[in-house]
């Protein structure tokens, strides 16, 4: 493996393996999807080439593949690796990812990876997405919505995995910076993640992206958590 910047502060409990990030394998095989899928798609054209980053065990992976899409999936943990079927992997750091001179059509930085709490990573990151897009092509970033660190504790359904999600909570460490635990619960399971998170105002959001040569050109989902930058684009002044 390359590599990579240490994430202090993550942990996770549970049944099987725990990443050093603190994510459960098994857990990221039980959760659904979403619409994630369909965002993204609904921005490329048919057999586009796509970098997913920080792809875990191809939740969003293998919708991506049956859509017709040539998936080169990213992520640091073997484990997680080991669950993706259909697509090339790679086992790298997104920082210090090293694919030569390839480039792709699309580049996704899911998971709110683009909140995490060490500004050197989010450069990493958004360097990473910037230097591995295709002139033209698109980067798509999932941010956080406007409620995710207030209001808590907070949970959801994920009906078609059975999972209870709950933010359970978030305590300021200063700098910006949250600690925030999360909560999964099955019939047959229990995990738990405690991970760190930067809030990120719109401005300070598209400013890093701006920064890293991916100006925002516009919000793909209402809540504003899907977010569509190109190289070199025009700024769509919308906002969610």
């Amino acid at each position: 493996m390359s590599g990579r910047l240490v994430r202090e502060g993550h942990t996770g409990t549970g049944p099987g393996s725990i990443t050093p990030d603190g994510c459960a394998v098994e857990l990221y095989t039980r959760l659904s999807p979403g619409a994630e899928p369909e965002v993204i798609a609904s921005v490329l054209n048919p057999g586009a080439t796509v970098l997913e980053l920080g792809c875990g065990a191809g939740r969003v992976t293998h919708p991506l593949v049956e859509r017709g899409f040539e998936v080169t999936a990213v992520d640091e943990s073997e484990g997680m690796l080991e669950r993706v079927r259909g697509a090339r992997t790679v086992l790298s750091a997104i920082e210090t990812l090293d694919l030569g001179r390839e480039r792709f059509d699309a580049v996704v930085l899911g998971s709110f990876l683009v909140h995490t709490a060490d500004h050197r990573v989010r450069d990493g990151l958004l360097a990473t997405c910037r230097r591995y897009v295709k002139d033209g092509g698109a980067v798509l970033v999932q941010r956080e919505g406007a409620d995710y660190h207030r209001d808590l504790p907070r949970e959801r359904e994920d009906r078609e995995a059975g999972c209870t999600i709950r933010i359970l909570s978030s305590r300021p460490l200063g700098d910006g910076v949250d600690e925030v635990r999360a909560e999964y619960v099955f019939e047959d399971a229990r995990w738990t993640q405690t991970l760190r998170s930067r809030e990120l105002s719109v401005e300070a959001f598209e400013a890093y992206l701006a920064g890293a040569g991916l100006p925002v050109d516009r919000y793909l989902t209402p809540d504003g958590v899907w977010v569509l930058a190109r190289p070199g684009a025009s700024r769509d002044t919308r906002t969610a």
